[in-house]
């Protein structure tokens, strides 16, 4: 017997607690790979998950979400599915409901469907859902809290147009107020949603400044949390990367030498977003770069230069010392007096280093 065959009849079955049951275990199918997922679709059991969602009980309502998601989280393909079966206004009526943990099995849903591709992400926002997740990041549960601000984070990654729309609904002032939040994983959420607002253009990057994230922000810098300082690192380039302004924004907020510390106190891809940091401030001018050099950047990114084993993060600050040292011979001695030219020299002659690292070399 087929999966629809066996599980179906019991979704429509009288007694609620078999209902959800099979709900429950419907997700658990489909969430454990793609094949399960699209058996789930083509067993024609999503528009009756659909059509229950607006109709049953919390639990049921939190079951069928957790299908939903766990088919979409898949591949674009099948969270089109998802989409195609109307579920969308469904989940975001969800949003509204009393229980937390409806709206968390909804945003969640809406989520893994939004992070697949612009048009999804679109489907979403379409449906309404983007000021009502605003209104679930400022709920008292830290689990919802996470999840909408997870989903806020999926839809404007994709595109300016799709940023817009969360900054218009309000997002960033009330995302930035969390910040200082002691949860680490919502601090995660948080800084990932305001970093995928500001990479977009100027403009973007200039309302998350506005929501005055720093100096704030700075202190995630210093978090135990190594996702925390990542994240954290990443939101400081996404903004530092626009402008000389914006750079010297941050590097006014104390953002160089507090970056520069961050990567002297975490190893590997922790590091990687606070070296294209340092890189992206470096090449706006010869002050920029010359403030990095003076918050004694050049010794750190040779530290990273000589330790890391990966070569793209080896790449990443050969290309940010690049930055440094291109602008006069005062900048160009700075970064030679490190003894960093003879590594940069070994790591270019060597035969096991990416092409990429040795392409690096020359920008």
């Amino acid at each position: 017997m087929t999966t629809r065959q066996l599980l179906l009849p019991l979704l429509l079955d009288v007694v609620p607690t078999i209902q959800q049951t099979a709900a429950l275990a419907l997700g658990r199918l489909a969430n454990y790979n793609d094949d399960l997922a699209e058996a789930v679709v083509k067993g024609d059991i999503l528009p009756q998950l659909v059509y229950s969602l607006a109709e049953q009980n919390r639990f049921y309502k939190k079951a069928a979400a957790f299908v939903l998601r766990a088919v979409g989280k898949h591949s674009p393909q099948l969270a089109q599915a998802i989409v195609d079966c109307g579920a969308l206004d469904t989940l975001v009526i969800c949003l509204e409901d009393f229980d937390p943990g409806v709206k968390e099995a909804a945003a969640w849903a809406l989520g893994y469907i939004a992070r697949h591709n612009a048009e999804l992400s679109q489907a979403v926002v379409d449906a309404g859902a983007v000021p009502l997740l605003v209104l679930c990041i400022q709920e008292p549960e830290i689990a919802l809290k996470r999840i909408a601000a997870s989903a806020l984070s999926d839809i404007a990654k994709h595109s300016p147009e799709l940023a817009q729309t969360v900054v218009d609904a309000g997002a960033v002032a009330h995302l930035a107020q969390m910040i200082l939040n002691p949860d680490a994983k919502l601090k995660h959420q948080v800084l990932s949603a305001l970093s995928q607002v500001a990479k977009h253009s100027v403009d973007l990057a200039e309302m998350v400044v506005e929501a005055e994230i720093f100096p704030v922000v700075l202190t995630c810098l210093k978090d135990k949390d190594e996702y925390v300082k990542k994240n954290a690192c990443t939101l400081i380039r996404e903004i530092a990367k626009h402008t000389p302004e914006l750079s010297q924004l941050v590097v006014n907020a104390g953002g160089a030498a507090a970056v520069i510390d961050c990567i002297g106190s975490c190893k590997g891809n922790t590091r990687l977003p606070g070296i294209m940091m340092l890189g992206y401030v470096a090449a706006h001018s010869e002050n920029l770069a010359m403030a990095v050099i003076i918050s004694k950047g050049v010794p750190q990114l040779s530290v990273c230069l000589s330790e890391e084993p990966e070569d793209h993060i080896k790449a990443a600050a050969a290309w940010a010392l690049g930055q440094i040292g291109r602008h006069t011979p005062e900048h160009a001695r700075a970064v030679a007096v490190t003894n960093t030219l003879p590594v940069l020299l070994s790591l270019y002659m060597s035969t096991e280093s990416s092409e990429d690292l040795q392409v690096k070399f020359w920008q």
